[in-house]
């Protein structure tokens, strides 16, 4: 749900922190490690080049990462202590790529249905009914996930195993607003919103892999859900501070009405109306038990059936019993300790994949997204990294393409200084609802700054253009003046930061990368 593509998801797809390391059974202690154990899959490639060196750097690994080193130790010494932990082991990391998505969102799923913490920045609703986030976030906001500043969020777990869900919304006008809907493995499965199904009022019924039966008439089919269990994800633009009351207006008008309701009186009823259950599966605590995310795997598996096409990569997971309804209690302990090594080094081994920007396409110091994005299906190297652990699920590219950049013309990391960014005339970012700039810090978290600015784009007002219709956009920590504050994006006084540029809506240059964001110059 991270806006960002990584974490940011983003997001695409998240603009809500997620605790992935916790989400993923990672313990506290590989947690503050998780950095140096990064480096574990650079330290297996290089044992067998350098394997003297390797010797060495273990010896000062921090005494926090023995499972690293015991990952490393077969490639050193060309001895394996008990095949059956080794073949638990190697099938665990697959295992755990596969089933990160089921993991992580078990949890999200239990902290948004039953857990209030701020809710009007934070999601907590019953099953089938719509949290709404209540004003924009800004930098007061600190659970990461890369924040949008455009956008009202409104968001809902969807159980369908016994009805469909009927999503319904008032004539929106020209305002952007889209309700994105994942199936539980952080995949898209359709949109409804003004790009897909038009602003118009409508009734649009979200059914489950197993329903057949009739929808009342003036209720449309989108596609079918992949999994009984769904996550609707909705945006609705805001045009400053003063619209947010508006934007208010419409989201207490949106809907989600089961199917047996809804034909009672033939329209949506007031979630008044409507049974509000808190009750979902709690996922197993691995601070409890380590072998906690293969336990909360395997009911989610369970719960929410694979495809049918994932069989034989299933089979080879039972092995370890990894699969739906198994117990890994009745696992040997050499197979037992084996996967909770899998799931410790797991989590940092898709980090270091995320951070690397090896998915994307690079112009400019700018990541652009492959048109798979929001949609990796049997890519699970991507599906697990690049969508669930960076922002719960990412925007399919036809909706919204997001472009990180961390990099400076040079190649430089963004850090204090001032920087430029200058769109000529007639090469605006190319899209048919609006585009915006946000800068983050580290943590992922908008910057704070005294003017409260978070960000910068075509809707800002008093916007100034270049004498030859271009603009640039002036991202430093103080006031270009006041004769360009308009055009000004604050970043820190000091330590590094990236930029998202979001388009949404973009036209087919952006999506097929042909349309090139300019890089960023440092000016001073």
């Amino acid at each position: 749900m991270s806006e960002a593509t990584h974490p940011t998801h983003p997001t695409h797809h998240r603009p809500l922190r997620r605790t992935h390391d916790d989400a993923a059974g990672v313990t506290a202690t590989i947690n503050r490690a998780a950095s140096a154990a990064g480096a574990a899959g650079r330290a297996a490639a290089d044992a067998v080049r350098h394997p003297q060196a390797v010797v060495d750097r273990l010896r000062h690994l921090p005494q926090a990462l023995p499972l690293v080193r015991q990952a490393v130790a077969p490639i050193l010494t060309g001895r394996v202590r008990d095949w059956r932990g080794e073949y638990a082991y190697t099938l665990g990391e697959q295992a755990f790529v596969y089933g990160f998505p089921y993991i992580y969102n078990a949890r999200l799923r239990h902290q948004w249905v039953t857990q209030p913490r701020d809710p009007a920045t934070v999601p907590y609703a019953a099953v089938n009914h719509f949290w709404h986030a209540q004003r924009l976030l800004d930098a007061s906001y600190r659970d990461g996930g890369c924040p949008n500043n455009d956008t009202l969020y409104s968001t809902a777990w969807v159980d369908l195993r016994s009805e469909p869900i009927i999503l319904s919304h008032p004539d929106m006008g020209d305002r952007y607003f889209s309700f994105e809907l994942m199936g539980i493995t952080s995949d898209n499965f359709d949109y409804i919103g003004q790009r897909t199904t038009g602003s118009e009022a409508g009734h649009f019924a979200i059914v489950g892999p197993d329903w057949s039966g009739q929808l009342p008439d003036g209720v449309r089919r989108v596609a079918t859900a992949p999994s009984p269990w769904i996550l609707i994800l909705g945006r609705t633009l805001v045009d400053g501070e003063d619209d947010v009351p508006n934007v208010q207006t419409l989201q207490a008008q949106y809907r989600l009405t089961p199917l047996g309701f809804f034909g009672r009186g033939g329209e949506a009823v007031d979630p008044e109306r409507l049974p509000a259950s808190h009750e979902v599966p709690t996922p197993v605590d691995p601070a409890q038990d380590p072998l906690g995310p293969w336990k909360t795997l395997n009911a989610m598996l369970a719960e929410n059936p694979p495809p049918a096409h994932h069989a034989i990569l299933l089979k080879q997971f039972a092995e370890v019993g990894i699969g739906p309804g198994l117990d890994v209690e009745a696992q040997p302990e050499a197979v037992r300790q084996n996967l909770i090594r899998a799931a410790t080094v797991g989590t940092p081994m898709l980090k270091q994949q995320m951070l690397s920007g090896e998915w994307a396409h690079v112009v400019n110091g700018w990541r652009y997204p492959p048109p798979q994005m929001g949609r990796f299906g049997d890519d699970f190297v991507k599906r697990a990294a690049d969508q669930s652990l960076a922002g719960i699920m990412a925007n399919d590219p036809d909706e919204a393409v997001y472009l990180l950049n961390y990099d400076d013309a040079d190649g430089n990391k963004l850090s204090s200084g001032r920087y430029a960014l200058r769109f000529g005339a007639g090469a605006m970012p190319p899209v048919d609802a609006f585009w915006s700039l946000s800068a983050y810090g580290d943590d992922m978290n908008l910057i704070p700054n005294p003017a409260g600015r978070y960000s910068v784009g075509d809707r800002t007002p008093g916007l100034v253009m270049d004498p030859d219709g271009g603009l640039t956009l002036h991202l430093q920590s103080t006031s270009p003046g006041e004769d360009r504050e308009a055009n000004w994006l604050p970043t820190p006084e000091s330590g590094t930061w990236f930029v998202i540029l979001r388009m949404y809506r973009p036209h087919r240059e952006v999506v097929d990368a042909v349309w090139e964001c300019p890089p960023l110059t440092r000016v001073d």
